[in-house]
């Protein structure tokens, strides 16, 4: 099974970028969106023979969830299930036979971790939601996941240590997740593999000199981490300050 993650800031800017084109070339069993800025019907999303699943927020060009899914799924759900984290349409469970999908597109702490006490909330609620539904199936949990985990996940650690994606609280609930059951897709294949990252600011060339953080994940069950085939960041394709994130899997 091939799983691809994007956050695509601002699905109807990517789709004047190739978007389309981009799908028609990768074939993936599901494209889980983040960022997509829109609500259904905004944009003609053209994915013939995908069927697409939305979670817009409240505020109109903000945040926003999309899954595009080939197979039928056996239901879909919204949100992780918590009071007051459902107005940004930030998650989109889509169940299988075999597993849960889901697709996140975490809240940011912003610029002096103004939000982190929210983020800290979403962090909570987000663990006891992904363990409830991995009692039950396996689970696998991709998007932009707002934190560089470790220092080899981002250009210049020491100068962003306790900024917004890199903050102590941050990578502590991120390593609380890990410790719930879960396995860093990529860190399971490439343990030591540096220079690997997913977003790149606008500002100073970062793209060009990969000056990047790794923030786009694809998480998994443990019991399922020996069916990873591949992870591949795509960090060849363009449209986003983000690069897309592939995962391959034998479900």
């Amino acid at each position: 099974m091939k799983l691809i993650t994007w956050n695509v800031n601002g699905l109807r800017a990517v789709l004047k970028k190739g978007f389309l084109d981009f799908c028609a070339s990768q074939q993936a069993d599901a494209y889980c969106l983040q960022e997509t800025k829109m609500q259904q019907g905004q944009a003609e999303v053209d994915l013939a023979g995908y069927r697409e699943y939305w979670n817009s927020a409240d505020r109109k060009g903000y945040s926003g969830t999309a899954v595009f899914s080939r197979a039928k799924p056996l239901s879909v759900s919204y949100d992780i299930d918590a009071e007051g984290h459902d107005t940004e349409g930030r998650s989109i469970t889509v169940e299988y036979d075999s597993f849960y999908l889901v697709n996140e597109y975490t809240p940011n702490a912003q610029d002096g971790l103004k939000r982190i006490e929210y983020r800290m909330a979403w962090e909570d609620a987000r663990r006891a939601y992904l363990k409830a539904l991995d009692a039950k199936k396996p689970v696998v949990l991709c998007g932009d996941l707002n934190v560089a985990h470790e220092e080899i996940d981002l250009k210049n650690p020491k100068s962003n240590r306790g900024n917004p994606g890199f903050s102590d609280e941050e990578r502590g609930k991120f390593g609380e997740l890990l410790g719930a059951g879960f396995t860093d897709s990529f860190r399971h294949l490439y343990p030591d593999l540096t220079g690997a990252y997913t977003w790149w600011s606008y500002r100073a060339n970062a793209r060009a000199n990969n000056a990047g953080w790794r923030i786009d994940y694809f998480l998994v069950s443990n019991r399922i981490a020996d069916r990873i085939v591949d992870v591949v960041l795509l960090n060849n394709v363009y449209g986003s300050d983000h690069c897309p994130v592939m995962l391959e899997i034998d479900m």
